[in-house]
């Protein structure tokens, strides 16, 4: 058993870690501390570094306040969207996490959220990734903060000559990383252990996860993994065009150019805010780098050849998906024929098949059903099935609930709209979202989500006491389906699985054709098939 080390007599407040000792606060039986530094804040020569280690501090450090969020876009507090939150206060030196646990833990299982937002926004204070109903049912929680948009993402030849390794970009997912060192090394101060890690996130928090799947960087750093409505997209790569993409270091060269700076200093030189601000206008885009070394090559292609972390895995994506997000849709077609003849052009030998799922009867259902599938469907499967395939317990989940405010917005299933569930945090929602209601069924509900999602980061196998048995997902291809029970189904999502690997398969192949949200009538032509793919 691990001992917790304590530097203030009996005050369960004070915890005395590694890093240095930390003054938390205790409500209950529950303790958290905030706003804990991970890495040095990456300002300055260090904008655009990969996370520097921290040197112990002296002292006591208060940890009753978050850190500050990362930059992003300022929050228009009276945004229309859902997702609308406050991450104020901001800045560079945001490198930060939070940890809740109860001040009993000993050797308790560690679970790692990380919030989504496209990698552009977002942040750990935000009252939807409160740890403390987690660390209720016995797991030391932590949420972590990195860096966002171009301060987190952006590759250059100046930087990438810079680096010992010749690479650039990534320094978000880097810091994922670093925020794992700090908790390996110092989590059993708070009771957790930490040679039982799950790393979780929706959305960009999934594709984080993704991304450390696939990162030999992150290797024995955590042992099992959650990805809610993870997307396994293309991603362009360091210094060659490929896969629909331009190189990541000629995006940095031409957001440079956007933004009026000589070089790498100028650059390192602008106002954070003002970066971020002006980078996000001008269109620019927030991808992982496949750098070779980070991330060796495409994402899919690790999944696919076996060489991903071998841990269990649960994953899931929603029924509403692109309901919340229907930017990512293109206009729609004027008539039937004009849809049909638009998936007729692009699919070819794929679209008798792609008919048959997304008819031209009901545009509107079936461009929302391609995209879903296409990006969050067939990626919560296709993992699934590669960590199965590695012999490592798996499963997968539709999230298909609602409820009266949701269902009359259209909003049925909406991203993101299980993270309140399964973090137990139906009464810490945005200002916007559509209310839960309070009554005795919908928080029954809620309880079996959590109670899985505790569950699986005790042992890597969502099935506790009390709830129905959710099965692996195994030969039959299981999924259990969450609507205002729990249903098993088999086959998982059929033949939408198998439409979407053959077309990402062939476009993998093909190398010029990125595969994300250009979907039905924003698809490419159809390579067709040729070698390994059908």
């Amino acid at each position: 058993m691990a001992e917790q080390p304590s530097v203030a007599g009996h005050d369960q407040s004070v915890v005395a870690a590694p890093a240095g000792a930390l003054q938390g606060r205790i409500a209950g039986d529950i303790r958290s501390f905030k706003g804990i530094p991970f890495a040095k804040p990456p300002v300055g020569v260090r904008r655009w570094k990969p996370p520097e280690k921290l040197a112990p501090w002296s002292g006591i450090r208060d940890a009753g306040e978050f850190g500050n969020s990362c930059v992003q876009l300022e929050a228009n507090p009276s945004a229309s969207s859902i997702y609308a939150d406050d991450p104020a206060p901001a800045g560079e030196d945001c490198l930060t996490l939070n940890i809740w646990g109860d001040v009993a833990a000993r050797d308790a299982p560690v679970f790692v959220w990380i919030h989504g937002g496209a990698l552009v926004s977002g942040g750990s204070r935000f009252g939807m990734y409160d740890g403390e109903s987690l660390a209720r049912k016995g797991v030391v929680y932590v949420s972590i903060n990195y860096r966002l948009g171009p301060l987190g993402y952006l590759a250059h030849p100046e930087l990438s000559a810079e680096s010992e390794r010749g690479i650039s970009g990534n320094y978000g997912l880097l810091d994922q990383i670093a925020a794992l060192r700090w908790i390996k090394a110092n989590i059993a101060a708070f009771g957790g252990d930490p040679e039982r890690v799950t790393i979780a996130g929706e959305s960009a928090g999934a594709l984080s996860v993704l991304y450390l799947l696939a990162s030999p960087e992150a290797r024995g750093l955590f042992q099992r993994a959650i990805s809610q409505s993870g997307y396994l997209i293309s991603s362009p790569e360091l210094n060659r065009t490929a896969h629909g993409h331009p190189s990541a270091e000629a995006a940095g060269l031409w957001l440079q150019n956007k933004l009026g700076a000589q070089d790498i200093g100028e650059l390192r030189a602008l106002d954070a805010q003002t970066l971020t601000d002006e980078a996000i206008a001008a269109g620019y885009l927030t991808w992982g780098t496949i750098d070779g070394t980070v991330l060796p090559r495409q994402t899919v292609e690790t999944f696919d050849r076996g060489e991903q972390a071998r841990v269990p895995l649960l994953a899931g994506f929603n029924s509403g998906e692109i309901r919340s997000l229907r930017r990512l849709l293109p206009p729609p077609p004027d008539s039937e024929q004009e849809y049909t003849d638009a998936i007729a052009g692009s699919y070819g030998d794929l679209a008798d098949a792609f008919l048959e799922l997304y008819p031209a009867s009901d545009i509107d259902e079936s461009m929302l059903a391609a995209t879903r599938d296409a990006m969050y469907g067939w990626t919560a499967e296709k993992m699934v099935e590669s960590q199965a395939e590695l012999g490592e317990p798996s499963y997968l989940y539709l999230f298909d609930h609602g409820y009266p405010a949701a269902d009359t917005a259209g909003l049925r299933a909406f991203h993101a709209s299980e993270i309140p569930y399964v973090l137990g945090n139906v009464d810490h929602v945005t200002t916007a979202w559509p209310a839960i209601p309070a009554t005795p069924a919908e928080r029954e509900f809620a309880a079996t989500l959590l109670e899985y999602w505790a569950a699986f980061a005790k042992d890597g196998n969502p099935n506790a006491a009390g709830v129905p048995e959710w099965p692996a997902y195994g030969d039959a291809r299981s999924m259990m389906v969450f609507d205002d029970g729990t249903l098993v189904r088999r086959g998982g999502i059929g033949a939408a699985f198998d439409l979407q690997d053959r077309l990402v398969c062939r476009r993998l192949l093909a190398g010029d054709l990125p595969w994300h949200w250009n979907v039905g009538i924003a698809s490419p032509e159809n390579p067709g098939p040729t070698g390994r793919c059908k």
